[in-house]
């Protein structure tokens, strides 16, 4: 994509369409920088999904809690910025048809107030590996950013891989006002990461919203009785030893794989579930932290 667009220079410049060649007057990294904020100036609430551990379903909490703001009334974009593992896509059941327009592309809508865009979005063949090191990756979230035509939205959600590497740090340089929402299973091993990953918020001064915890319990379809399969209140523990809020607890429910493989949200379904039931109040808990400002840097172990 060209920056050219954000020059002051770009009516007169011979190098139109080659930012940064012979007679270029602004620097294309400052360029695509404004272009950024300009981009990020009109949303108004960044929320950064992320954890130390893969596998705890940070992209299904993505996809709902995003799909339930949505459902409320909220305009809300999500970014999937997992370069090699991008699932948003197909757990919205959007195909590869991303647009451009004016040199700006044009995310993928699953309805009027849900957008995305993805890596997924952009591949004719979504088997297709992505063999990319650090650089390519930064690129291409900077052109997330910079060359997405997102427009007004009350929430951008932003889907990360697991662990805290060139991803993250993009994300968090580029969105400094971002607002991170760690995603954790109840038992240990998953809990150990998640500090790890809450340790780099505050060595790297991200803002920590607060703790979700999924796989949180069993609900039988049968008998309704709740099974404690991985254990049960590690999120709210970790969400109390960094004093920030704990957001929710999401349910195993077997109509969330039916949900996943039809592309659809929970929260979008007509039948009640106990997993729609838990999304619905952990967005609304979302909605209310941000308005409240509960975002903080956690503090030093």
């Amino acid at each position: 994509m060209s920056s050219c667009s954000s020059c002051s220079s770009a009516a007169s410049c011979s190098s139109k369409g080659n930012p940064g060649g012979e007679g270029c007057t602004e620097n294309p990294m400052d360029a695509q920088d404004k272009l950024i904020a300009d981009n990020l100036s009109r949303i108004k609430n960044k929320i950064f999904v992320m954890s130390g551990k893969g596998g705890v379903g940070k992209s299904s909490v993505t996809v709902n809690v995003a799909a339930a703001l949505a459902h409320r009334g909220f305009k809300v974009g999500i970014m999937d910025v997992d370069i090699h593992g991008p699932s948003v896509p197909n757990l919205l059941g959007l195909p590869s048809d991303v647009s451009v327009v004016n040199d700006l592309l044009i995310p993928s809508r699953y309805n009027g107030n849900l957008s995305v865009i993805s890596m997924d979005s952009l591949l004719q063949d979504r088997n297709t590996a992505i063999l990319w090191r650090g650089p390519k990756k930064t690129a291409a979230i900077r052109q997330f950013l910079s060359d997405v035509a997102w427009g007004d939205l009350d929430f951008l959600f932003i889907d990360s891989p697991p662990g805290t590497g060139d991803e993250h740090m993009t994300v968090l340089k580029l969105i400094p006002d971002a607002q991170c929402v760690a995603v954790t299973t109840p038992q240990e091993i998953s809990l150990a990461d998640v500090r790890k990953a809450v340790n780099f918020l505050h060595h790297a001064e991200g803002k920590l919203l607060g703790v979700v915890e999924n796989m949180s319990g069993l609900v039988c379809p049968h008998c309704h009785t709740e099974i404690d399969i991985f254990k049960k209140g590690g999120g709210k523990k970790l969400a109390e030893h960094y004093h920030t809020v704990f957001l929710g607890e999401i349910p195993l429910d077997p109509v969330t794989v039916v949900a996943a493989d039809r592309g659809v949200p929970v929260v979008f379904l007509d039948q009640e579930s106990a997993a729609k039931e838990a999304f619905l109040k952990v967005a609304d808990a979302v909605a209310a932290a941000v308005e409240a400002g509960k975002a903080a840097v956690p503090p030093a172990e």
